[in-house]
């Protein structure tokens, strides 16, 4: 090493160049990139796994263990490559850029058509893809080595390996699945990871043996990635028409989900994340169930809330009663308000209602809009709580006591809030869960249930500081509930009664352990 003043350090056994070559510069900028891919695939396959498999805590971190531990194999492995090393370089960058590149694609595809191997293909590509980058920075590590000193090197890697994986982690939800979707984000940075490899092939082309190979390799694998990229809407109809069935008529990733509506037999269906959320043909009965109970119990409601339910089908229920002079409605995600406040089909189911001057539309967490005031501590005659089923720990913290405390602080003392809450016959102690869950915060929980065709019986809880009454008359119009049948809503059979639960809380979260159990013991079936 060196002295600042060019004195030969006596302790170092050979003296490197005084400063970085261009292709060592070339190098390091090639770090960058390959760091944000090998993150990028992580982070591809994390969510593709939360999409299909469910809760996105338990699939992310089972992804992420898997690909760091393929990663430490990937670093043993370098181990056994001697020489050649620029050209044992490129080979793995067009493995990386062909394997982790197609990877969202090829798990798309396989979730359409052979569901039952999915898993299996996701933690084998996920291994394989991990394997492959654990080699990458060892091998540019020991390419550097020849020319810069060891303790450049490592702060250098690491420094630019950090700033690749801080990039991309920003870009990915903010930027990338909204922007492009899963597939054409994975085959882009295949793209990427493939240029590198090209770039590799010009910095050390008088190292390489066989260039002509490699440059064909390399025009290969860009080759099929680029016509990946110009058939990658191709694909994804190809894997959506199958998974869903009927024609898709929307489709749309957004930061916090994947929105597809289809139109087939039973009219418009909307699914997030794959799961169904309505069907045209008796969302109806859904929606009925969910809103009039609270609203005709309550006699004269002026103040609503509604927390989740962008479709606007709650709202449109709403507003069939005409002392009601503002419905607040607050969706996580504006995608869902835009789409279903602007398509025109969509807006006619329903009704127009997020057009309609009395609703405020706010776009953000309901967890967070209740704790820091529900809008400078308004309280509300009535809350409608319509959020999806508690598949996963973000929505899970939703359907909590601290929830429900908090709720119960934006009721009014003579107000009544209700709560979709699954279904009481597939999954049976989660529902119990959440009567339970709303009695431990001193509220009177109401359960009761309706069948909806195209999710079979459904269950509610109304929560209120005092017993529900049973209204004495509902809006005129209904299709699905009268006076007799609302009756009829709160007998439970035996195969649907009361069982002990727990209270779900933050700290614990059992309610999403308890609802995987109990709904993925029907789909095993």
């Amino acid at each position: 090493m060196s002295t600042p003043g060019g004195a030969p350090d006596i302790t170092t056994p050979a003296a490197p160049p005084p400063g970085p070559r261009p292709i060592d510069i070339a190098l390091l900028a090639s770090v960058f990139v390959v760091a944000a891919c090998g993150l990028l695939y992580e982070l591809a396959a994390g969510a593709l796994a939360s999409y299909v498999l469910g809760d996105s805590v338990l699939q992310f971190s089972t992804i992420i263990g898997t690909y760091l531990f393929a990663m430490g194999v990937g670093s043993w492995l370098s181990r056994y490559f001697e020489r050649q090393l620029p050209a044992h370089f490129l080979r793995i960058e067009l493995l990386v850029a062909l394997v982790g590149g197609a990877m969202p694609a090829l798990l798309f595809l396989a979730n359409a058509y052979v569901p039952e191997a999915f898993r299996l293909l996701l933690y084998g590509m996920v291994l394989l893809v991990g394997t492959l980058v654990g080699l990458e920075i060892p091998l540019v590590m020991r390419i550097l080595k020849r020319n810069v000193a060891l303790k450049d090197l490592v702060s250098q890697v690491l420094t630019f390996d950090y700033l690749g994986a801080l990039a991309v982690s920003l870009a990915f939800p903010l930027l990338l699945v909204p922007q492009l979707g899963l597939i054409r984000t994975g085959l882009l940075f295949g793209l990427m990871n493939a240029v590198v490899a090209l770039w590799a092939l010009w910095l050390f082309r008088h190292e390489l043996r066989r260039l002509g190979a490699h440059l064909a390799a390399c025009a290969l694998v860009l080759g099929l990635l680029a016509a990946g990229m110009a058939g990658a809407q191709h694909i994804t109809s190809l894997a959506e028409d199958k998974f869903y069935q009927d024609r898709i008529v929307f489709a749309a990733t957004s930061p916090y989900q994947r929105i597809v509506v289809t139109q087939g037999r039973a009219g418009h269906r909307l699914f997030l994340n794959g799961n169904l959320q309505f069907a045209e043909r008796d969302e109806y009965r859904y929606h009925e169930a969910l809103v009039h109970p609270a609203m005709a119990a309550h006699g004269a409601p002026r103040r609503v809330a509604v927390l989740g339910g962008g479709d606007g089908m709650a709202v449109r229920e709403i507003l069939k009663y005409p002392t009601v002079e503002s419905v607040t409605l607050v969706e996580l995600d504006p995608a869902m308000t835009t789409l279903f406040g602007q398509n025109p089909q969509l807006a006619r189911l329903n009704g127009g209602a997020l057009r309609d001057p009395r609703v405020r539309i706010v776009n953000t967490d309901a967890f967070g809009w209740l704790q820091q005031g529900a809008g400078g501590g308004e309280v509300f005659d009535v809350i409608v709580v319509d959020f999806p089923d508690p598949t996963n720990f973000a929505i899970g913290k939703l359907y909590t006591n601290s929830f429900y405390a908090l709720l119960d602080q934006r009721l009014a003392a003579s107000g009544y809030a209700v709560v979709q809450t699954t279904s009481p016959l597939v999954a049976r102690r989660s529902f119990w869960t959440v009567v339970a869950t709303i009695e431990s915060v001193g509220l009177t929980a109401t359960p009761y249930h309706a069948h909806v065709p195209s999710f079979g019986e459904w269950g509610y809880v109304l929560a209120s500081r005092r017993p529900w009454r049973m209204p004495t008359q509902l809006p005129a119009g209904l299709r699905f509930l009268d006076l007799p049948t609302l009756a009829l809503l709160r007998d439970f059979p035996r195969d649907m009664a009361r069982v002990p639960a727990e209270v779900n809380r933050l700290s614990n979260q059992v309610l999403v352990h308890t609802y995987e159990q109990e709904w993925g013991q029907v789909l095993a079936h």
